[in-house]
């Protein structure tokens, strides 16, 4: 860990405790919005940012030489972690909405600072991984992990802006320039922690999974490769690579599913017979895939 990007394992180390903090304050503070405590909302996203950091800390030290501009753009990205988590902490302790909302001035100009940040995310975020993926001293599973991840977080990303272009079935509060939900109003009823609603669909389902793929594959390829020390299959960079594919055409599969399953008002946790149908093809198609990748290899007749 000596090459791993300092200042995200900072942001990563600060993250986590945050999340610790803001867990504390769900059971201190009696407030609530949406009918979720008012600290969730920062908690999760503490937690998302303290898994992203580090796992950009580890994939920024894949390169043969850090390099200035990987170094900057792993800068930028603590940066615009730090200020995003600081702008919805804020907004918290007002008890106020931090996403869409526009009700006054503050409001607007909270809700227009984070757009700049996210914006700034997605820009460092697509540089880095570029320069992971050129570099030659990523093997070739990091590099389909992360080239895969690029591609399926970049539509994750992209598909929370339908939360403010508006699909069909989607209903805008007053003064807000945008909703989660569709088929039903937003501050429904809805899971526990994460708040997706449980009467309608939640572009915010497909949106997180899509856009954490970039860290979820490369966590796997990291995984594969602690594994590969206890497992004689695994010690083939083939296998693993055959698996990564695998897991990287299942994570796409499954971003669509979800995305599908929003835009036609249906909740995660009431699925219909075309949803199960279509998940069940996909689940049986990735078990016998990875059967397959994992048989041991014959190897040729002399």
């Amino acid at each position: 860990m000596l090459r791993w990007h300092r200042p995200l394992l900072f942001l990563s180390a600060v993250m986590a405790a945050l999340a610790l903090v803001f867990l504390i304050l769900v059971f201190v503070d009696g407030r609530t919005l949406d009918g979720l405590p008012i600290w969730i909302k920062p908690m999760k996203f503490a937690i998302s940012f303290a898994l992203y950091s580090f796992t950009w800390a580890w994939l920024l030290s894949l390169r043969r030489r850090a390099g200035r501009v990987s170094r900057w753009a792993g800068a930028a990205l603590v940066v615009a972690a730090f200020v995003e988590v600081a702008l919805i902490t804020f907004q918290a302790a007002r008890g106020r909405h931090s996403h869409f909302n526009e009700v006054t001035s503050l409001d607007g100009s909270i809700w227009t600072a984070m757009g700049v940040t996210i914006g700034v995310l997605m820009l460092a975020n697509l540089v880095a991984a570029v320069f992971v993926i050129v570099d030659r001293r990523a093997d070739r599973v990091s590099a389909w992990a992360v080239r895969l991840g690029i591609v399926i977080s970049t539509l994750g990303i992209a598909s929370g802006g339908l939360m403010v272009t508006g699909v069909p079935g989607q209903t805008w509060a007053e003064d807000f320039a945008g909703a989660h939900s569709v088929g039903v109003a937003d501050g429904g009823p809805g899971l526990p922690v994460v708040g997706w609603s449980t009467v309608g669909g939640d572009l915010r389902v497909p949106h997180f999974v899509g856009m954490h793929a970039l860290q979820s594959l490369p966590l796997l390829a990291l995984l594969l490769a602690a594994l590969s020390v206890r497992f004689a299959v695994l010690r083939h960079e083939e296998v693993r690579l055959r698996l990564m594919l695998i897991a990287g055409g299942a994570y796409g599969c499954l971003f669509l599913l979800l995305l599908w399953q929003a835009l036609r008002g249906q909740p995660l946790v009431r699925p219909d017979v075309a949803t199960l149908a279509v998940l069940g093809v996909l689940a049986v198609t990735v078990i016998g895939a990875a059967a397959a990748a994992l048989l041991p290899r014959r190897e040729p007749a002399s």
